[in-house]
């Protein structure tokens, strides 16, 4: 009769607990399913975060499924993953948002966007800092006014971003949410700087005015 496996030491679970994303994800391609477990705890919840708000309310139904798909193809590709490209986020999150995109192309949901960008308009809104970012000023003592404004900002925001074209809520998401650069946004999505930049700048835009109620109560206090 085999033994049964032992379970990992606490140095080795300890070690690799330290380990970056990148080195993770080339342990599990050589076998360490720890490694992934520990992958998939770290990023489950921004990542699901991320499809879901990319679907939007009408594909919201489809979430589970692209996020179930998103692991499944990082799965599949566990032993082509280069750490020499993008970061291994980058590499899942961009996997995400093209599966997700193609969900919304098949849907019919797609929205042309417009040919060039407003350069009339060059500031970042507040909406940079993000609705929980400018919160946290009355998180420690906040009062019960307080938090029903935050949280009647925080539906409103994502409402609005439903309302965006796929295009520009992804660009939105994975700049100001996921922390991508513009640079990195046009080589993971392969489209040029300035498409990027026109999305992220239209998407600010629209942004900002549907949420001009609660931008205007945070600029009084600024």
């Amino acid at each position: 009769m085999s033994a049964l496996p032992r379970a990992p030491s606490a140095k080795a679970a300890s070690g690799r607990e330290a380990m970056p994303d990148d080195q993770l994800m080339l342990a599990y391609a050589q076998g360490d399913g720890a490694a992934f477990d520990l992958l998939y705890a770290r990023h489950e919840g921004a990542l699901f975060r991320f499809v879901k708000r990319l679907l939007g309310t009408r594909l919201a139904a489809q979430a589970d499924e692209v996020f179930q798909d998103t692991w499944v193809r990082i799965i599949t590709a566990r032993e082509s993953f280069s750490p020499q490209g993008a970061t291994w986020r980058t590499w899942a999150f961009t996997i995400a948002h093209n599966l997700a995109m193609d969900r919304l192309r098949v849907s019919g949901r797609e929205v042309a966007l417009d040919a060039h960008a407003d350069d009339a308009d060059d500031a970042v809104p507040l909406l940079d800092r993000g609705v929980r970012g400018a919160a946290a000023d009355v998180a420690a003592h906040p009062s019960a006014e307080e938090l029903a404004f935050w949280r009647a900002a925080g539906r409103r925001l994502l409402a609005c971003l439903d309302e965006l074209p796929p295009e520009q809520r992804a660009a939105f998401l994975l700049h100001h949410e996921d922390g991508l650069t513009v640079e990195a946004l046009a080589a993971s999505l392969q489209i040029g700087f300035e498409t990027v930049r026109s999305r992220l700048r239209y998407g600010l835009q629209k942004l900002r005015a549907c949420m001009s109620r609660y931008l205007a109560v945070l600029e009084q206090g600024t």
